[in-house]
């Protein structure tokens, strides 16, 4: 088993945030964001987050090699207790065990913050997130179909929901 820690981000955290995060936004659909946030920006996400919701950071070797967070899903207030939860990890490190790793720590502390549901969205076709959410009993909601338009071409979104 790997030696992992698994801390609450700071907005220390924010540079190695924005690093892991460039080549999703730069070379995916896994991000449907066309310009990779700067270092500060990524410290305003993580103190929103952590203000209303949680920021994880996953560290190997003293260094930040993933992250798990939620936001709110919508703005009007009867969305309140629903969260839309993401992972991202360091290249290299899908399929090593980090992202469930961030999940049981994250989907409990919603739970303990009073949310209900937690939903994720994932770019389509993407397997590896689609049977790591149902691991975590994730269910089907729906497609939004050609939502997306990344990397000249259109792309569909599923959406998954957990009930806390």
């Amino acid at each position: 088993m790997p030696s992992w820690t698994i801390r609450d981000a700071t907005p220390d955290d924010a540079a190695a945030c924005a690093e892991i995060y460039e080549p999703y936004v730069r070379d995916t659909v896994i991000s449907f964001e066309t310009e990779p946030p700067t270092a500060e920006e990524m410290a305003d996400r993580i103190k929103s987050a952590q203000a209303e919701h949680a920021w994880l950071v996953l560290e190997a070797d003293d260094k930040v090699v993933g992250y798990a967070y939620a936001t709110q899903h919508r703005t009007r207030a009867a969305y309140r207790w629903a969260c839309d939860v993401s992972i991202y990890l360091e290249t290299g490190r899908r399929r090593s065990g980090a992202g469930k790793a961030l999940y049981a720590a994250l989907l409990p502390l919603l739970r303990e913050r009073g949310y209900r549901r937690a939903l994720a969205g994932i770019a389509l076709p993407n397997e590896a997130s689609i049977g790591l959410h149902r691991s975590f009993g994730f269910t089907d909601v729906g497609v939004y179909r050609r939502i997306g338009w990344k990397l000249d071409a259109w792309h569909d979104v599923a959406w998954m929901q957990l009930d806390l």
